[in-house]
Parts: structure tokens; C-alpha cells; sequence
């Protein structure tokens, strides 16, 4: 359906305007598959009115929903007394639930098992689901494709921050519902060979083949370090292995120990230097947000969550030659090996495809001696992960220092088996690194072929 401006009128049946709103018809475009019919949602959702007045001494379940089609989850557990809202509701699991605040950003779901009996306030409306009219998952999978969120945003109102969802417009809307299965379809004499049970088991299958080829990837992953570690001759006790029984250690064969991982031992095959004896190693800064003229120029700016292991060729901020010279930024080298040192991006790495500066919760390690290969010291970092997790300090926002990395030991083979540790790394990363593309092929394709026979123009 279009809606022209002043120089194009398009006549609309009234019965077609499912929803009238101005910003909705001007702004989207509901091309639904007209060879269903169309339902409103509120015609098989009913509101759930299972009212709690919470009790001081109880513990109680509280729900949240997550944007970006994130799911239900738990969102904590707390004692009646310490709530602020008394009046509350009970839900059921597999009921359909949505935040009024960020459905328009996809906060919308079913209410899982494990929160069956968990309380929700007036933020969160839950409804039951007719089943025997539409399938919960094929309602979840209506609500979190991209069109419909964009309908959720055009009925959501208020200030920046605190849209809510109109809930009668939500509710008004309708949907094209195919027959929920083959008898459905017979018996209302349309062909079976789109239901909803069909499209809602192929959505699965392919989704099936993502998680499949993540746990594949996953396994490769462990594959790599453990062919790392075998071929440098290092060997991870973990507590749990300890446990079995006592574990004694000469203190020189521990190259690493905390409480998490017992230890790391030092290789049985080539002698152990410093990190810090290798290379040199330094961090970098931010220019003053203040000043407009240090950002916007042509020199990249890395920020910790830029790192994922990977070649950096570019960045989403530059700074100019200003700011890198009114602040403790620095120009590093291409092929120099960066880190990041702060909260959950600890142990992420980059190595530089351009000339480049950091922020300064990035570690950057450059200058090499001739004893060591940038791109071998860069493949050992990115084995260390755990490693480097477990030196961490500092409750707020765990962090690692330069001193920390400086004094992490690495194994010396001979410059010639540093190249072949190279090679057999990035081969092996290549195939890690197709079945992540495949996993998140297969949920994209799921979503995109169920889309197609929703939104499908005849």
C-alpha cells in the first residue's frame, strides 16, 4: 500500500486500512502475503489479569525483555519488602509478553519455563495465547521481524528516551495468518504446503544448522590452542583436574597461577622470555572530547571494542594532528599488535593494517627484536585469553596493565617454526572462520525466507 503526497493520490479501500494513523501510513509499508487472511493480534491475545498483592516476606521472580529480540530472562529475584510496587502481575509460561517501553526495539517474547509464577508490573503486558488459532512461535516470529518492529516504533509516543507502545494500535493491527497445519488448511480449503507449523519447523531447522555450525566453530576454537600449546609444549592444569587428587609442581615449571586455573607450565620444548624483553610496549589516549578540532581528521582512533582478533584496517572514530598532539595518543606502526586491557574486552587483539592510535585502555606491542615474529607473538596472545582474563584486578571494571603483559612469558621456538605456527594458525583459522560465516548465514536465511512468505507481494 502507498500513500502519495500532494502530487499522487492513491485511492485505499476503507476496509484495507487496518491501521489508521498518519505517521503509519506515510512512513511503512505492510506488503503482507495476501493470500492469507488477515488477523488482528488482538484477536487471539488475551490480556493476563492475574493480579498479586506481594507479600513483605516472600522472595519473588521478576521478568525483563530484552531489545534487539533478546529474549525473556530473569531479571533478578527480590524479597516483597524491598519492591516499590505492590500490585503486580503473575505470568505463565508461554505467554506472549512485551516491555511498553522497548517493544519498539524489539522487547517482545514468550515467557519461558523457568519463569513460570514470576511477577511483572504494568510495564510489562502479558497475554494468554489462543493456540488454536496461531502458534505461539509463529506470533514471536510475526513480532521480531524487522517490518513489524518498524510498525512498533511508528505507535510507540513520548519523549526520546521514554516511547511507550500505544497498546490498542498494537493490538489492532493485524497479521497475515496462514492455517496453523495441514487439517487447518484442508478445512478451510487453501493448499498445504505453506502452514504455520511449516514455516515455524523450517525456521527452527535452519536455526538448528547455525547453532550446529557455532558449536563447530566453538570446537575448532579449542582445536586451535590446543595445537598451539601441544606444538610449543605447554600444558593447562585446571582446578578441576587438581581436584582429582594432589597435583605437585616444581614453582619453576609455573609459568602462571591463580584461582580460577591452577597453572600454566613453562614449555618442555623451548626456552621462555618475557613479553616486555621481545618488544616494546605502550598504550595510547584520548584527546579531550571537548575540543572539536582533535576529531574528524584522517588519523584512525581504536577503541577496545574494535578488537576481535582480526586485521584493523579502519576504525568509527579519527582524530586529527591536533589532538594526537595535545594528548598522550601515539601513531603506531602497521603490524604492530594491539590488546585491550579493560572490562569484558580483556585479551581482544588486533594487529594494525594502517598507521594507527588507541584510547588507553589499549596495550600496543611494537618494535620487535629479531628473536620474535610480530604475526607468532600476535597468534600466542590470542591463546591466552583465559589467561589474561585470570590476571585481571578490580571489582568495578576489571583490568590488566602493561606491567602484567610486559611479564607474561612466551615460548621461543626458532624463527623457522615461528613461520610454520604461523601458517598452520591461519589455515586453521580460515575453516574457524567459515563456520562462523555459515552459523550466521543460516539464522540470517532463516529469517529472511520467512520473511519472504510473509511479506511476499502478489
Amino acid at each position: 500500500m502507498e500513500v502519495g503526497t500532494m502530487q499522487n493520490i492513491n485511492l485505499i479501500r476503507f476496509s484495507e486500512l487496518y491501521n489508521w494513523s498518519v505517521s503509519h501510513l506515510l512512513g511503512q509499508d505492510f506488503e503482507y502475503n495476501k493470500n492469507f487472511p488477515l488477523v488482528k493480534i488482538g484477536k487471539f491475545l488475551t490480556k493476563n489479569n492475574n493480579v498479586i498483592n506481594l507479600d513483605n516476606d516472600t522472595i519473588y521472580k521478576r521478568v525483563t525483555v530484552s531489545g534487539n529480540n533478546g529474549g525473556v530472562r530473569l531479571r533478578n529475584t527480590e524479597v516483597g519488602k524491598n519492591i516499590g510496587t505492590k500490585r503486580q502481575f503473575i505470568v505463565e509460561s508461554g505467554q506472549f509478553i512485551l516491555s511498553k517501553i522497548d517493544a519498539r526495539n524489539g522487547a517482545m517474547g514468550l515467557v519461558p519455563e523457568d519463569l513460570e509464577g514470576a511477577i511483572v508490573t504494568n510495564d510489562f503486558p502479558t497475554y494468554d495465547v489462543d493456540t488454536k488459532a496461531i502458534l505461539p512461535q509463529f506470533l514471536l516470529l510475526i513480532t521480531t521481524t524487522k517490518k513489524f518492529i518498524e510498525f512498533a516504533q511508528t505507535c510507540s509516543s513520548g519523549t526520546t528516551n521514554r516511547q511507550r507502545i500505544d497498546l490498542k494500535k498494537f493490538l489492532d493491527v493485524q497479521i497475515p495468518l496462514p492455517p496453523l497445519n495441514d487439517a487447518d488448511a484442508i478445512k478451510q480449503g487453501l493448499p498445504t504446503d505453506i502452514t504455520q507449523e511449516k514455516l515455524v519447523a523450517e525456521y527452527n531447522q535452519k536455526i538448528k544448522e547455525a547453532e550446529q555450525a557455532k558449536q563447530n566453530a566453538i570446537d575448532k576454537e579449542v582445536e586451535i590452542q590446543t595445537y598451539l600449546y601441544d606444538q610449543l609444549g605447554l600444558k593447562k592444569i585446571e582446578k578441576k583436574e587438581a581436584n582429582k587428587g594432589l597435583t605437585f609442581v616444581r614453582f619453576k615449571d609455573l609459568s602462571f597461577w591463580s584461582l580460577d586455573t591452577i597453572f600454566y607450565s613453562k614449555s618442555s620444548r623451548f626456552n621462555q622470555k618475557k613479553i616486555g624483553l621481545l618488544c616494546d610496549i605502550s598504550s595510547g589516549g584520548t584527546p579531550s572530547r571537548s575540543r572539536s578540532d582533535y576529531f574528524g581528521g584522517n588519523i584512525p582512533w581504536i577503541k577496545t571494542g574494535e578488537l576481535n582478533n582480526e586485521v584493523l584496517v579502519n576504525t568509527s572514530e579519527f582524530i586529527t594532528d591536533k589532538g594526537l598532539k595535545n594528548s598522550s595518543a601515539k601513531l603506531y606502526e602497521e603490524g604492530s599488535i594491539v590488546m585491550a586491557m579493560y572490562g569484558a574486552t580483556i585479551g581482544k587483539t588486533a594487529k594494525l593494517g594502517v598507521k594507527a592510535t588507541t584510547n588507553q585502555a589499549c596495550a600496543v606491542m611494537y618494535n620487535f627484536s629479531n628473536e620474535i615474529v610480530n604475526d607468532y607473538l600476535w597468534i600466542y596472545l590470542q591463546s591466552q585469553t583465559e589467561v589474561l582474563k585470570s590476571m585481571a584486578y578490580g571489582s568495578a571494571q576489571p583490568n590488566i596493565n602493561a606491567r602484567m603483559i610486559y611479564d607474561l612469558e612466551i615460548p621461543i621456538p626458532s624463527i623457522k617454526e615461528q613461520n610454520n605456527l604461523i601458517k598452520e594458525f591461519f589455515n586453521r583459522k580460515e575453516k574457524l572462520n567459515q563456520l562462523y560465516l555459515k552459523a550466521a548465514n543460516s539464522k540470517e536465511q532463516a529469517i529472511v525466507d520467512f520473511e519472504k512468505v510473509i511479506f511476499k507481494n502478489n
